[in-house]
């Protein structure tokens, strides 16, 4: 894996990555100029339209929402390049300090993105087994439902102490913040459907290496958000692995998708000190898409959080025995989103 602390100038980015930045990063700022300045106009339209409709001000909401989130972008992206230029004159800010300054901006950016939204959108978050998340190492495993959820392990695990490193989809690299800080810290974004290829799984393995009391690797052990399509597919693709004990496993999850195990394997056997937290939620369901946030009511929408740690000593050695241990995690967060949790 590449250095985490090196400094990252732009003659060490892709072509293919400045490609995107020279798009994606105007393109934002293009958005925020003409939200915020059609906002004056915008804003009562769309609350007497939503009015008139019965939409409870959704429309209204959702475009403060983006005028919030561009505007957290433009800044945190103003921050890294300020760090940027900070790092070439003074010597000092290299190394660890480097890593620290783009872990706060990291915190600022994510946390201050989840409670505008969830002063706009009417959001409730609560949290139940929080004492797990400290001391690390950990592997996080989130189950994942909306766009949402990547804010909430920022807001629930790392405010414990636990500097996290992200498995995150490619397709986030679009997100301006999240492709200059993200790939600044120990991250590892890997291609969505090709996420268990040795050299991707070599990528999260990287991250499980050397981690310390302060440290965990998030996961989404699902791939992507579920979808009753998408649990078919997965269906599909274990029949075709001519595993019956693990179909059935499958079958019996509903609101989840079957757990990918490459990846998750490949963390475990990377860290092996490390305990497992699992964070399962419940409330972000349908607000995966821009239709689905039109269709916000006017009251609040609860966001259920449940932790629990997994001591690494319960944790088989064996690589079928640590399948099943993990589909019965996942069955765990299955009842656990069907409101039947124990």
């Amino acid at each position: 894996m590449a250095d985490p602390v090196a400094l990252y100038p732009l003659a060490r980015t892709p072509l293919r990555g400045l490609t995107r930045r020279a798009i994606a990063i105007p393109g934002y700022a293009l958005a925020w100029l003409l939200a915020l300045g059609l906002a004056p106009v915008a804003l009562p339209l769309l609350a007497l339209a939503d009015r008139r409709s019965g939409r409870h001000t959704a429309r209204a909401r959702l475009w403060l929402a983006s005028v919030v989130f561009l505007s957290y972008e433009l800044v945190g992206l103003a921050a890294a390049f300020g760090l940027w230029l900070a790092a070439l004159f003074v010597r000092g800010l290299r190394g660890a300090r480097w890593q620290s300054a783009h872990r706060a901006l990291q915190a600022w950016w994510a946390n201050g993105l989840f409670r505008a939204a969830s002063r706009i959108l009417r959001l409730e978050l609560e949290v139940e087994g929080a004492h797990a998340c400290a001391p690390g190492p950990l592997l996080v495993l989130v189950r994942h439902a909306s766009l949402a959820d990547t804010l909430l392990p920022a807001v629930v695990v790392a405010p414990r102490g636990i500097a996290l490193r992200y498995v995150l989809k490619r397709e986030l690299l679009w997100d301006p913040c999240l492709d200059v800080v993200g790939q600044r810290l120990p991250n590892a974004f890997i291609q969505r459907g090709t996420g268990e290829s040795q050299s991707e799984l070599a990528q999260i393995a990287a991250l499980g290496r050397g981690l310390g009391a302060g440290d965990g690797v998030l996961i989404y052990p699902e791939g992507t958000r579920f979808s009753a399509a998408r649990r078919a597919r997965g269906l599909e693709r274990i029949a075709a692995s001519g595993r019956p004990e693990l179909l059935a496993r499958a079958q019996a999850l509903r609101g989840v998708l079957p757990p990918r195990t490459a990846g998750v394997l490949a963390l475990l056997d990377a860290a092996p000190d490390a305990d497992v937290l699992v964070l399962a939620h419940t409330g972000l369901e349908g607000l995966a898409t821009l239709p689905d946030l039109l269709r916000l009511g006017a009251s609040p929408r609860r966001i259920r959080v449940r932790l629990w740690r997994v001591p690494r000593a319960a944790i088989p050695l064996e690589r079928d025995a640590r399948v099943r241990w993990l589909y019965a995690e996942w069955a765990r967060v299955d009842a656990f989103v069907a409101g039947s949790a124990p």
